[in-house]
């Protein structure tokens, strides 16, 4: 939210960033830019992978909340035949 003056307002410039990136701008920079940077033969790609394990906290992980618990649905016979 602590933008320059420059760039306007915080909220128009994410309306602008958001806009960019629903309209391809961004795919379009990043496509020149790969280019440019080949015809210059200044690419070198690096590969990291990170193997960090995120783990959601409870309750975004569908754990059960207080209060009562919901009943489970009634068990209806299927209409196809019976096994043997």
């Amino acid at each position: 939210m602590d933008l320059p003056e420059h760039f306007g307002s915080w909220k128009g410039a994410h309306n602008r960033l958001r806009m960019w990136a629903a309209d391809g701008t961004w795919e379009k920079v990043f496509t020149a830019l790969l280019a440019q940077a080949a015809a210059e033969g200044d690419l070198d790609w690096v590969v990291a992978v990170d193997s960090t394990i995120v783990r959601a906290h409870q309750h975004a992980a569908g754990a059960r909340q207080k209060g009562p618990r919901p009943a489970s649905l009634p068990t209806m016979p299927s209409d196809g035949p019976a096994a043997d």
